[in-house]
């Protein structure tokens, strides 16, 4: 009998030991999730705050080089202006015989689906001829289709719903539920690119497989379905690598295809799908009325109709920056969303839901807002539906319910930000059944490795790119803390210490717990802030005769607006050469230097482009320039496993 109560008590102990360890072991996960969305939203504010840089570069660089046209076209005229015929396209590129990759039949079949499947398994590459013959394709299909497409489901006929995707997931989600066709109908809810290598053969299977079923598969705008965002998340690059001759047409044609999408879907008249969410001035009749085709990207508001020729600047909903009426682009003013419509179609495409009651601004990405659980409840009942189903947010175990269950979201992507750090799963739903979840982790090497392994890796990738994010802003963080520390000696109490993290940072983050991974402290628990930028640099690719210090504040900038500068430049870069003139260069550079109040001096600037030019011929290779930014982690190697966020 003593011995039976001694086993269970140590049982009990073993069982409570463990609760506690699995418990802490979540915490950090969550906290590592949080570091990434933190610096993914802030990411994202970034791109969408561009738009006043380009409002300014219009006014500023276009009177120097004597208005350039096809820049202004690129950035706010309609699109494909002088390309919309097919056969300026596809006519002219042959397929040689010597091509090897698969060979698409017009019309289509479903034996073409499964060709593109088995050919983009062993690694091949569809032609560009056949790339841009299904954009011409979908592009036509697409056009017939109104804004938000109606989806009637039975009993006998199930319907899946997936969410944001990546070439992965798809692999699984195909094996395992199968192809789109006639008998298994699916909606995917935006954002099918970027973030991924295998961005265009997961949008050729998605299109082909939608030539092929209409009516079966139905896809939905997200807020990556958008030029600008593909310049700074990826696809852009994929698409001039896999496409060195044809990308430029391609990426012209996907421009125009993805203003085409239908921005949602409704099912069964009660469940409303649509990618991002919903504010309390949403009208879905206006957003059944609109020319959708007009919203080119989310990032270019509306040139106001009726302004003053000497208005100033005016702040928009996304804290972009309208177009002053005195430039002029190649489409006409009547080609283009009134800015109420277009804030509208903001909202769907960038909202999220929160728990706080009413609707304000959506403070973490820059763009449409934070809807609660009564906004929710005014909309569904407004327009006579039940649900809304979104996607728009990694979620730790691939979905999550929410607003008394009236608010689904579904993340269809595993392993979004590292290996192991979160679930995907799609929804399988039929006439007068509830919605069923289906999970999944994709990589094997993830699936054998213990729990504390997988956190230990997304908790070091987490760490590492907040560090990133730190050295970028070192001159403003040491300005924060020195400001605090009034007597000097380099260290600061916890409470001050992770107030100046916040105020010059801005990522909502839990800087108290993360403090062990960040900075040493002392035995009175005082924050050695120095030693946060300890094992860490940013590798420095210019020798110069500047002070150190001078130096150092360029290159941080430098790296700093990084993605901002590359998407800059690829912009100017209409003929995707990888090159600009000196001239360009330093013009664009002071413009940016003077839109974003950096104090670099002119003879830095014009330094830099002297060495930047590395054969001397007048022109600069931006993009391998800014390769040569790179942060440097002086202790990858050491072991930190025993400092746990949680």
């Amino acid at each position: 009998s003593g011995c039976g109560e001694d086993l269970l008590k140590a049982a009990l102990v073993i069982q409570n030991w463990y609760r506690g360890y699995s418990a802490r072991l979540k915490a950090r996960q969550r906290y590592a999730l949080t570091i990434f969305q933190s610096i993914e939203y802030a990411d994202e504010q970034g791109q969408l705050q561009l738009s006043n840089f380009f409002s300014f570069m219009l006014e500023n660089y276009t009177q120097i080089h004597k208005k350039d046209p096809e820049l202004l076209a690129r950035l706010f005229g309609s699109t494909l202006q002088d390309y919309k015929d097919r056969q300026d396209y596809v006519s002219h590129i042959d397929v040689p015989d010597s091509y090897h990759g698969p060979r698409l039949q017009f019309p289509l079949t479903f034996t073409d689906i499964d060709l593109l499947v088995e050919a983009f398994k062993q690694q091949q590459i569809l032609h560009a001829h056949y790339v841009l013959e299904v954009l011409f394709e979908t592009k036509k299909v697409l056009k017939q289709m109104p804004n938000f497409t109606h989806v009637k489901t039975s009993p006998s006929k199930e319907l899946t719903i997936c969410g944001k995707f990546q070439s992965r997931a798809a692999k699984l989600i195909f094996r395992s539920n199968g192809l789109p066709s006639g008998s298994n109908t699916y909606i995917f809810n935006g954002d099918f690119v970027d973030r991924g290598k295998h961005s265009i053969e997961i949008l050729m299977i998605l299109f082909v497989s939608f030539l092929v079923y209409p009516n079966d598969l139905h896809l939905n705008r997200g807020n990556h379905e958008d030029f600008m965002m593909n310049l700074r998340y990826g696809f852009t690059k994929e698409i001039l690598h896999k496409y060195k001759i044809h990308g430029k047409k391609i990426l012209q044609i996907l421009e125009d295809v993805y203003t085409w999408l239908p921005i949602g879907t409704i099912i069964d008249s009660e469940i409303l799908v649509i990618h991002g969410g919903i504010s309390e001035s949403t009208d879905l009749n206006l957003l059944h009325r609109i020319e959708r085709n007009k919203m080119k990207s989310v990032l270019m508001s509306p040139i106001p109709l009726n302004e003053d020729h000497n208005n100033d600047l005016k702040k928009n909903k996304i804290n972009t920056t309208i177009i002053p009426r005195e430039v002029k682009t190649n489409g006409s003013l009547s080609e283009q969303l009134t800015k109420h419509e277009w804030e509208q179609v903001i909202d769907i495409l960038w909202s999220d839901p929160r728990g706080k009651r009413g609707c304000y601004p959506n403070t973490s990405r820059g763009g449409g807002c934070y809807f609660g659980p009564d906004i929710t409840s005014k909309v569904l009942n407004k327009y006579q539906l039940k649900m809304l189903i979104r996607s728009h947010e990694c979620k730790p175990e691939g979905y999550e319910i929410c607003h008394d269950g009236k608010v689904v979201t579904v993340f269809s992507a595993s392993n979004y930000y590292e290996e192991g750090s979160n679930r995907g799963a799609y929804i399988k739903l039929c006439s007068g059944m509830n919605l069923r979840f289906f999970q999944y982790q994709v990589t094997k090497a993830t699936c054998l490795r213990p729990l504390y392994q997988r956190v230990n890796t997304i908790e070091s990738s987490a760490i590492r790119i907040l560090k990133e994010r730190m050295i970028s802003r070192k001159t403003d963080l040491i300005h924060a803390f020195q400001l605090q520390d009034r007597s000097k000696s380099g260290k600061l109490p916890m409470g001050q210490w992770a107030f100046s993290m916040e105020n010059v940072l801005g990522l909502n983050l839990p800087w108290r717990s993360l403090s062990p991974h960040l900075v040493t402290t002392d035995k009175s628990g005082n924050i050695n802030y120095m030693s946060s930028f300890e094992d860490i640099h940013i590798q420095k690719p210019l020798k110069s005769g500047w002070s150190d210090g001078a130096q150092s504040t360029l290159i941080e900038t430098l790296y700093r607006y990084r993605s901002d500068l590359q998407i800059i430049f690829n912009i100017i870069d209409s003929d995707h050469s990888g090159l600009i003139s000196m001239e360009e260069f330093r013009a664009m550079w002071k413009l940016f230097n003077s839109h974003y109040s950096i104090h670099i001096d002119d003879f830095q600037i014009d330094d830099l482009a002297e060495r930047m030019d590395l054969n001397k011929d007048g022109s600069i290779d931006f993009n391998e320039f800014l390769k040569a930014f790179y942060v440097v982690h002086k202790l990858d190697n050491v072991n930190k496993s025993d400092s746990k966020l949680a």
